[in-house]
């Protein structure tokens, strides 16, 4: 079985080669890659060109299941770029802002796909705020693992203002990578995301931001069901 996850930049991509590809290797997939969306390498693009991404995937290879792991701190809610979902999101309780979304992209594939379409080949994933706060389940690891261990303490006091990482607020002042690039100066997002995300690990990320832990369990169960 093979899986491609679609990213929308080096951080994300990075992530999954490194730790996200050799845990599901040991859990039965023969290939797990990401592929930028759009094309880009840094950014979210407009929903219509990732869907057409996502699509071809999923027409070119039948045995291949698609994924998302984008961002919902910066997904475009209004105009021509908009993606399905993201502005009712807004308006929904916590717990159910990233499933508003992901189950608008799901909706929005298995129309362009037709009635035939498997929908268990896609399972879309919004990260909550955005990638970065993954790096706040270990605040000590994630402080090691850049070079900065004099900033776990500091780290983990904005983790205690939360009752998980994903929560960490997604203002343009606020949002876990601008805490972060407040306190590291000359942070490198490709670079240091991956040295804190070894650090701390899946498995630790799983437990501490129950909404990544649900699509990793999901992911799992794939190889086998």
């Amino acid at each position: 079985m093979n899986l491609v996850v679609h990213v929308e930049g080096q951080t994300e991509e990075r992530f999954v080669d490194t730790l996200l590809a050799p845990h599901l290797s040991d859990h039965g997939f023969s290939t797990v890659r990401a592929g930028f969306i759009g094309g880009m390498q840094g950014g979210i693009t407009s929903w219509t060109l990732a869907r057409r991404d996502i699509v071809n995937h999923l027409e070119d290879d039948p045995s291949c299941i698609a994924t998302t792991m984008v961002d919902y701190y910066g997904l475009p809610a209004k105009g021509g770029s908009a993606w399905p979902g993201r502005a009712a999101a807004v308006q929904a309780p916590f717990a159910d802002k990233a499933r508003t979304i992901e189950d608008a992209l799901l909706k929005s594939v298995q129309e362009q796909m037709g009635p035939s379409f498997d929908e268990g080949r896609f399972l879309p994933y919004v990260m909550m705020h955005e990638f970065e706060a993954l790096l706040f389940s270990d605040c000590w690891a994630f402080a090691r693992g850049i070079g900065r261990p004099e900033l776990g303490g500091r780290f983990q006091r904005i983790r205690d203002g939360f009752a998980s990482p994903e929560e960490i607020d997604d203002s343009r002042d606020m949002a876990p990578s601008k805490r972060i690039e407040a306190l590291v100066r000359g942070y490198q997002k490709p670079h240091m995301g991956t040295l804190a995300a070894l650090a701390i690990g899946i498995e630790t990320m799983r437990g501490e931001c129950p909404h990544f832990g649900c699509w990793l369990d999901w992911l799992e169960r794939l190889p086998g069901a």
